[in-house]
């Protein structure tokens, strides 16, 4: 509660106190702003003509800092002009009572706004609860390599919210083969992050050793015509690896190139040529076939990895900083490699900041 005058302070602190609400008392608006900071109130009645600091002033500077900014604020003031009203909501009042005022009516318009605040409070929370068990289910989904170690893989992923579009899998399709599954959908939101559980079971269900993997893309693909709306689309990257002969197959539906890592020798971008998923019903996909050597390691990632940081790089220098880390990540341990490689790549500020980032590495 803010007026300049002690006097008014006094009463209005005895009407709140005496409903049973907690009071804290303050002469002007920098000694306002100051307790609002400390003291986190539930509502603030603020007095308009104030010496140093008007009320409105107060106000614009309650709402511009994040620490106050939803701290609701009711104007007590003598000002009974409709200009001083609309003034005051324009700065961020939620209400304006003039005074003389009856104590039924301020206790009435204070009772009503701590219950807004408090409905809206609750709202946010339901609504965070509910991110979080999507963020809980989307995790579940991810394997760890822990989970997996003999596929030879470590994994960085990083949403843009609680849960995101980009999404990896990692399974086994042969006694000594894998696959690796690197998926971007289109969008950030909440569908985006349900659709990553039904794609996933389409990728365990149809990548194996029935189907070749572009036959198994061109299925998921007419699979995914029929489950995505308009404008939603995938892009994804695919690698089939035999152990036991270190042969490669990948398959790239519109996704950035996979990066090649040999032990001895130069890296490579391997294109992939296919569309992008969800789109046609015809789309084309070409198979990429390699053969390794026992050491090397190839990564897939998402185009939130590549992406310019604040506009300083574009996407082809962004994409040579990665085929460099990831060379000089060749004595890392795998499992960290991947982790280590988008520190570096990403600064802290602006790792959460931009776009999902799923960075996958495999060793053969």
């Amino acid at each position: 509660m803010v007026d300049d005058q002690e006097f008014n302070l006094r009463i209005l602190e005895q009407i709140l106190e005496k409903s049973g609400y907690e009071v804290i008392t303050a002469l002007d608006g920098y000694e306002a702003r100051d307790l609002a900071k400390s003291e986190s109130p539930d509502l603030i009645l603020l007095d308009i003509m104030m010496p140093g600091e008007s009320g409105f002033e107060t106000c614009q500077s309650l709402k511009s800092d994040p620490v106050t900014a939803d701290i609701p604020v009711i104007f007590l003031s003598a000002l009974e002009d409709v200009k001083s009203k609309v003034e005051g909501f324009n700065v961020g009042g939620v209400d304006y009572v003039t005074k003389p005022f009856q104590n039924e009516e301020v206790l009435a318009r204070v009772k009503t706004h701590l219950k807004l605040k408090h409905a809206y409070q609750r709202i946010i929370q339901e609504q965070a609860e509910r991110l979080r068990h999507v963020q809980e289910a989307q995790e579940g989904i991810l394997i760890d390599p822990s989970e997996l170690p003999e596929a030879g893989f470590g994994v960085c992923y990083n949403p843009l919210q609680e849960a995101g579009g980009d999404f990896y899998d990692v399974f086994r399709v042969g006694k000594k083969s894998f696959g690796y599954f690197v998926g971007d959908i289109s969008g950030h939101d909440i569908r985006a992050s349900f659709n990553t559980s039904a794609i996933k079971a389409l990728v365990r269900q149809n990548f194996g050793s029935l189907y070749d993997p572009s036959e198994s893309m061109k299925l998921i693909n007419r699979i995914l015509t029929s489950l995505f709306s308009e404008g939603e689309h995938l892009t994804a990257a695919y690698v089939s690896l035999d152990c036991s002969q270190n042969s490669l197959t990948f398959v790239s539906a519109a996704h950035p190139p996979m990066i090649y890592v040999p032990v001895q020798g130069e890296s490579t971008r391997i294109e992939g040529n296919g569309d992008l998923m969800g789109v046609f019903s015809s789309a084309y996909f070409a198979p990429v076939y390699m053969t390794g050597n026992m050491g090397d390691r190839f990564f897939l990632y998402s185009d939130g990895l590549i992406d310019s940081i604040q506009g300083v790089l574009n996407r082809e220098n962004r994409l040579q900083e990665l085929v460099r880390e990831c060379e000089n990540s060749l004595q890392t341990d795998i499992q960290i490699a991947p982790s280590r490689i988008v520190e570096k790549m990403v600064p802290e500020p602006d790792r959460n900041a931009r776009d999902d980032i799923v960075l996958m590495g495999v060793q053969l």
